[in-house]
């Protein structure tokens, strides 16, 4: 099937070159003439490698290769072509995939019914006399002997397909694997990612530590007042099922960035800052025993929108 592809791909030069060699042979049909075609064949090979040049090339074969030819995905390079010297081997590889294929599908379209009618021979009475070309079989030969000549070329077709087959499943990876520049690329990509993974993941802790430590401050200032100030201690518990929901919401948000950018859930509470949340983080500080005195510079409210969101974020926490 990759080989029918190649044949199909390579159509528009070859006809392009059938026009160009019948004019300047003297507007013959090069279609009539087998050297004219072989010649037109060969002409139009340079015109494929020079188009294979440009970058959508290879994504092109990419896929094809991928979906065809049984190769590991791991083995080929993904996007256009960047370098002159990647951009040579995809034209090296569209060469070869459209040369073969061309050939393939000329001996698919050719052999099966010359080999259908070379074995129909001993049975059907007219094919024996009929003149086969190029001197075969004519009604001097021996008709029985044709069956042997068909089944030899549809193995011979068989055996070319799977060779050629073979050849460019191995010759893929070399021509359309990732080149030197594609790896470092592809290492600073992934270095990118983990740092930014990491600065989650510090964040999570980060989250999850200033949660606890204020839950627990919380819980201590309420089991010591539970008996002298019932007040105090409802506050408590509203301040710790506050931090706690608080929590969970930022530590879905950091999780699902974390589980490769998969969106947190619908129901999950925003991260608070200190532009959103003030006011709740003095509450959770007082309600676990500290007293807390707040001052602001007169100015617009949205200086607190103001400051980057990590840097909200870290302060918003109950100590």
């Amino acid at each position: 099937m990759h080989q029918i592809l190649g044949g199909a791909l390579l159509m528009p030069y070859f006809l392009l070159m059938q026009v160009v060699v019948g004019v300047v042979a003297g507007g013959v049909n090069a279609l009539d003439s087998a050297p004219l075609s072989l010649l037109a064949y060969a002409l139009c090979l340079p015109l494929v490698a020079a188009t294979a040049l440009f970058g959508p090339v290879r994504p092109m074969s990419v896929a094809a290769v991928r979906a065809m030819c049984g190769v590991p995905g791991e083995a080929l390079a993904d996007g256009p072509a960047t370098s002159w010297a990647a951009r040579g081997r995809a034209s090296a590889w569209w060469t070869l995939h459209l040369g073969i294929g061309a050939l393939i599908s000329g001996m698919t379209l050719a052999v099966p019914p010359m080999a259908v009618a070379l074995i129909a021979v001993p049975f059907v009475g007219r094919l024996r006399d009929v003149r086969l070309g190029y001197g075969w079989f004519t009604t001097d030969a021996n008709p029985y002997a044709a069956p042997l000549v068909g089944i030899g070329l549809l193995a011979g077709l068989v055996l070319c397909a799977a060779g050629s087959g073979w050849l460019l499943a191995r010759t893929a990876p070399v021509l359309l694997g990732p080149t030197p520049a594609d790896r470092l690329a592809a290492a600073e990509e992934r270095a990118s990612d983990l740092a930014v993974r990491n600065r989650l993941a510090r964040e999570l802790h980060d989250a999850v530590g200033h949660a606890l430590s204020a839950v627990t401050l919380q819980a201590a200032a309420a089991r010591r007042m539970l008996e002298r100030d019932p007040e105090f201690v409802r506050e408590a518990l509203a301040a710790i099922e506050d931090t706690t929901r608080r929590t969970v919401g930022e530590l879905d948000a950091v999780l699902g960035l974390l589980r490769d950018g998969d969106p947190a859930r619908p129901d999950a509470a925003p991260a608070p800052t200190l532009a959103t949340d003030l006011d709740g983080l003095l509450a959770r500080t007082r309600a676990s025993g500290t007293t807390v005195t707040a001052h602001q510079d007169p100015g617009p409210v949205g200086d607190w929108a103001g400051l980057p969101a990590i840097a909200s974020r870290g302060n918003w926490r109950s100590p």
